[in-house]
């Protein structure tokens, strides 16, 4: 179970009046990451299109009578179905595009997984909400058009927020005047409200409308989660100041996901169902796990053995949070809908953090002096874990050669996982163009094999051990971070 900590709310009591100081980012920014967005809007465009397209041509298609006119009508769904799937084809790979949100110095980091925003239609709130002012309030609705202009102007820089504290600061005053203004200018009765709500999905493009200031919301709350991502990855891991936001900006992601799938329901959009939320909750809390073990290794590794078992059971939580990120995403009904860039970059992590954890047990074996013998002896029965018997070891190794030939074992075993990592990741188009991610995995890989190397020997015909399974503790367990107050 996760712990969660309430993160402070941003001045829910603010009037709507006091919106015109908020601006978004420019859209015509020629940032890579501005060209992406845009690019992702005019696909969506596109995709609405050949949908309405589709669907006059299967109504004429139950209509016409004439066989002539079926088969004509029948080629030209062909053809529709044909562009949407290139089209839902395009976009995917620009939502695989994960390395344009990254860190751009130099530094050698594993890169982390972001979301793109959500994007919207223009609305204007002018005149149903004049209309309703007249029937509802008999009050002279001119007396407030600055202000229901200032909350058109708001909603429109919340569609391009930037991406940093301010971007969130301007879709958290959007969401809290929709809190306001649902209770005074929106029918009780949605079915009668005249302001429809269009949102694309965040994956796949296909656009939902819904009349319900709800969707409006939830929409709102899920791009904060998805800015909160792009901030976090957009860190420099290699610091200790980047390493701390890229934490707490996963914690945020984490717990917009997880508010908006414990307060917001029936949502019409993929991106937004409770399977999809609580995947994006796990993946953003694995995220956040592993930069902590970045974070260690900044503070220096510890060469004792406790310190080597420390970051290796490290390695073995992250390992296990992100192999239940993968379960999550290749089930129904996500196995067809996440892209395959995203469930590649988590098995391969996987793999690699799994090696991770053999390699530095092995090195507490190997490594370790006379005087870590006892320390050895004791935390030794409860490092390992045998996930099918449910049992420990009862043997701890008793002198130096057998650490060695166990330590061997370990080491072999982590030789084994990095060449499957560097396997899965080969197999992956988008995951190939990542130089550094494929670099982070040969550095392992290298090091790894160098030390089996060392311990090979031509009169070595001591048979190989099996490994266990290892106990999977974190010394600093994230949390998620609501970032709306109850």
């Amino acid at each position: 179970m996760f712990k969660f900590i309430a993160f402070v709310d941003r001045d829910k009591n603010r009037n709507v009046t006091n919106t015109k100081s908020v601006q978004g980012s420019d859209p015509l920014n020629e940032s890579a990451r501005g060209k992406l967005q845009s690019r992702r809007s005019k696909i969506n465009d596109e995709i609405c299109r050949e949908l309405k397209m589709r669907a006059g041509a299967e109504n004429l298609y139950r209509a016409a009578s004439n066989r002539k006119m079926k088969e004509t009508v029948a080629l030209e769904l062909q053809f529709v179905n044909s562009n949407l799937q290139l089209l839902k084809e395009e976009l995917s790979e620009l939502n695989s595009s994960v390395d344009i949100y990254q860190n751009d110095s130099s530094s050698v980091t594993v890169p982390m997984i972001p979301l793109g925003l959500k994007e919207t239609n223009d609305v204007h709130f002018a005149a149903p909400f004049k209309d309703y002012i007249i029937d509802h309030y008999s009050e002279d609705p001119e007396r407030f058009r600055s202000a229901i202009n200032d909350l058109d102007d708001l909603r429109q820089s919340a569609r391009t927020p930037s991406r940093d504290e301010a971007g969130i600061d301007l879709l958290l005053e959007y969401y809290n005047q929709l809190y306001f203004v649902e209770k005074r200018l929106f029918p009780s009765n949605k079915s009668t409200s005249s302001i429809y709500f269009h949102w694309y999905d965040s994956l796949t493009g296909v656009p939902s409308s819904q009349r319900t200031v709800g969707f409006e919301k939830g929409s709102i709350l899920f791009n904060i989660g998805s800015l909160y991502t792009q901030m976090g990855c957009r860190q420099d891991r290699s610091t200790l100041e980047g390493v701390e936001a890229a934490i707490g900006n996963f914690q945020k992601a984490a717990g917009a996901f997880y508010y908006l799938q414990d307060r917001f329901s029936h949502a019409p959009s993929m991106d937004m169902q409770p399977q999809t939320l609580i995947m994006l909750v796990q993946l953003m809390m694995s995220q956040a796990q592993e930069c902590t073990y970045e974070k260690q290794l900044l503070h220096g590794l510890d060469s004792s053995v406790k310190g080597y078992l420390d970051i290796a059971q490290e390695s073995a939580q992250i390992a296990r949070m992100y192999r239940e990120t993968h379960k999550m995403m290749t089930c129904s009904p996500l196995q067809d809908y996440v892209p395959f860039s995203w469930v590649s970059m988590v098995l391969v992590k996987e793999e690699h953090f799994s090696a991770l954890s053999h390699y530095y047990t092995a090195l507490a074996l190997i490594e370790n002096r006379d005087s870590d013998f006892d320390v050895l002896e004791k935390i030794f029965t409860n490092f390992y874990v045998d996930a099918e018997m449910n049992t420990v070891p009862s043997d701890v190794p008793q002198n130096t050669e057998e650490r060695r030939t166990l330590g061997k074992s370990h080491m072999r075993e982590a030789l084994l996982l990095h060449e499957d990592a560097m396997r899965v990741h080969n197999l992956c188009k988008q995951l190939r163009k990542i130089d550094t991610c494929q670099e982070v995995l040969k550095q392992a890989h290298d090091r790894s094999l160098l030390k089996f190397e060392s311990l090979e020997s031509e009169d070595d015909f001591t048979e190989d051990k099996s490994v266990l399974s290892l106990k999977r503790e974190s010394v600093c367990p994230v949390s998620v971070y609501l970032p709306l107050s109850q």
